[in-house]
């Protein structure tokens, strides 16, 4: 038997489409993408309504086409009754029961539709079995502490549950052991890892930084309402080597109406304060940030004042998502903006959110810089700086593999990364 997987969505989903790929290789079965499967699993993201659309199409296709499919991901633990409606014939698996997708594919290809839900508090990571990639995703957790107003991964992923210590530092060792170079930890929210085991993730990232083997390390969204509680200790972890300096902290708007209304639990000013404790003590670590544009009730004097915050953080990179109501989620249910208004705040947000990455990256032009390769196309081979930055080397890096790492000098910018020479 051979499966395909195609996965939505976050690095959270990607790792866990990796987890579901391991099991079914233990069990013998095949994962290909050659458009011969047997199976294919469409691992499913809920957080934007164009992305529901396209996934929601897809099973509509193969439906038509009488294929056998297994729906997991969010959309699979929130929306079941969309993918009943465009597959009625595709059997179901909820996030915490994807450790049972070997028993879902096997009933999917004898044509026994099997629905599997429910939030049970299992630790993925007793399933982890390493591929022998350069970047490994290990997730730490699913699930949040968080109420936010927009959002219904609360309600496809359920409430926190933190994996354990042990196996997020067996899953890293193997991981490193397999060839991965590139270590990038994922979750929900990064920031709540571990709050209901008496513990947090910078105490995670020091336990990592004493382990042995030359990897860098990726830590994934973190929602800034929880930095409080261990900023000083966090910053103190992204000085070590072993972690790329880079965070990604949404803000989701630099309005407090806003930001009140959405449950997210800190101010503008919070934030700011934690922006700057942050580049005080690491300079040039690259910040990543969200922001969500048209939110109900928001008025221009919100949108500005969301501009004037982007402008005093100056993200190296700004996701920006116009808003967009999500069936579970309570925001849904005040009035919407017009999509005019929408489609204007984004547009401004997006060219005004270019200038300050354009400009960021530009200031690397001359520098030398460490890069960790980890893609190879026909024209050059790309990787991260220390700080995350991406970067395009397409002359002298002949005879550098997919892994290494060399010193390279930059000579041009744009939006998203830099063009560097080796040395």
């Amino acid at each position: 038997m051979r499966v395909s997987i195609k996965t939505f969505g976050c690095t959270l989903n990607q790792s866990d489409s990796e987890l579901m790929s391991g099991l079914l290789g233990n069990s013998g079965i095949g994962v290909s993408d050659d458009g011969h499967a047997d199976v294919t699993i469409v691992n499913t993201c809920t957080v934007k309504k164009v992305t529901e659309q396209k996934i929601l199409y897809l099973l509509s296709k193969l439906e038509a086409q009488g294929k056998h499919i297994v729906v997991t991901g969010c959309m699979a633990s929130a929306n079941k009754d969309k993918i009943m409606k465009a597959a009625p014939h595709a059997s179901i698996v909820g996030t915490s029961s994807i450790h049972r997708i070997v028993e879902a594919v096997k009933s999917a290809s004898a044509e026994e539709r099997i629905l599997l839900g429910g939030h049970e508090k299992t630790d993925k990571l007793a399933f982890f079995n390493p591929s022998k990639n350069v970047i490994a995703k290990v997730p730490v957790s699913e699930g949040c502490l968080s109420d936010c107003s927009f959002c219904e991964t609360k309600f496809a992923r359920g409430p926190l549950n933190s994996f354990s210590e042990g196996l997020i530092l067996k899953a890293i060792e193997l991981s490193v052991r397999q060839g991965a170079k590139e270590i990038q930890l994922t979750s929900q929210d990064m920031g709540a890892y571990g709050l209901e085991r008496g513990t947090n993730i910078a105490e995670l990232m020091h336990k990592i930084a004493m382990m042995d083997g030359d990897f860098k390390v990726r830590i994934g969204m973190l929602n800034p309402e929880h930095l409080h509680r261990y900023i000083d200790d966090l910053i103190d972890a992204l000085k070590c080597r072993k972690f790329y300096r880079f965070l990604h902290l949404p803000v989701q708007s630099g309005s407090d109406s806003v930001l009140e209304s959405m449950c997210r639990h800190y101010s503008s000013d919070e934030f700011m304060g934690y922006v700057t404790a942050i580049k005080k003590a690491i300079p040039d670590i690259t910040l990543s940030t969200d922001v969500i544009v048209g939110y109900p009730g928001e008025s221009d004097e919100d949108f500005q004042q969301t501009k004037g915050l982007i402008g005093a953080m100056r993200p190296g990179i700004t996701n920006i998502s116009k808003f967009a109501a999500r069936p579970h989620a309570r925001a849904s249910r005040l009035e919407q903006l017009d999509s005019s208004v929408l489609n204007s705040r984004s547009t401004d947000l997006y060219r005004f959110t270019r200038v300050i990455q354009h400009s960021d990256n530009s200031s690397l032009i001359g520098n030398s810089i460490r890069i960790l390769l980890t893609e190879k196309s026909d024209i050059s081979i790309n990787g991260r700086s220390d700080t995350y930055k991406e970067v395009m080397v397409k002359d002298g890096a002949e005879g550098f593999r997919i892994g290494s790492s060399l010193v390279a000098r930059v000579y041009g910018a744009s939006v998203s990364g830099v063009y560097a020479r080796a040395e």
